[in-house]
């Protein structure tokens, strides 16, 4: 359950990437899985992260939408620094809360914190980021996002039912959100503000 206690204790996108930038300096990254491969991922979505903050702007139709909120809202999402998604998606969510002072983002560690995980699944699957948009007063949930734009999710789907490799996989949904510039994410996020 999420409650103000959790909500306490989890970290600001800042503390996030402080926390990234850490364990890479020491050769780790988050949760148990500290392989040469997990922390090579984490290294590159760190800097895919990094790109992303410098280049990345909010379309005009949400940014009004943004500034009319009415309210005060969180934003909670589940990460992991080695999670390609979360390197793409956690940008945008960040330019978000900057834009919006209705809006107030959070995040934790997927695999500090399964029992949230676990009432979060995708398709029966711990995917992220799951991001669980909430009222910051009662904390009621509005909507929940994740764990990547819808179109993209569609071919991953189908991609895992074709049997591709992890490595065919992470190739073609890089080139995808290369190609989409955050566009999908952003229409999505859009249509989910308006139903505030």
């Amino acid at each position: 359950m999420i409650t103000k206690e959790l909500l306490d204790k989890a970290m600001s996108y800042a503390q996030y990437r402080s926390l990234l930038e850490d364990l890479l300096a020491h050769g780790k990254t988050t949760g148990p899985n500290q392989s040469e491969e997990y922390i090579a991922y984490a290294k590159i979505n760190l800097q895919r992260m990094q790109r992303l903050e410098k280049t990345i702007n909010l379309e005009e139709d949400l940014k009004k939408a943004l500034l009319n909120v009415s309210g005060k809202y969180l934003l909670l999402i589940i990460t992991e620094g080695w999670c390609g998604d979360a390197a793409q998606n956690l940008p945008i969510f960040h330019l978000i809360e900057k834009t919006c002072e209705a809006i107030e983002l959070k995040l934790i560690l997927r695999d500090e914190h399964l029992e949230i995980m676990d009432r979060y699944l995708t398709n029966g699957a711990r995917s992220i980021p799951k991001v669980i948009f909430l009222d910051k007063i009662t904390l009621e949930e509005k909507f929940v996002w994740g764990p990547r734009p819808s179109a993209l999710q569609e071919i991953v789907v189908q991609l895992k039912k074709e049997n591709k490799s992890h490595t065919e996989k992470g190739l073609i949904t890089q080139n995808w959100y290369n190609a989409d510039k955050t566009k999908s994410l952003q229409n999505e996020i859009l249509k989910l503000v308006r139903n505030l």
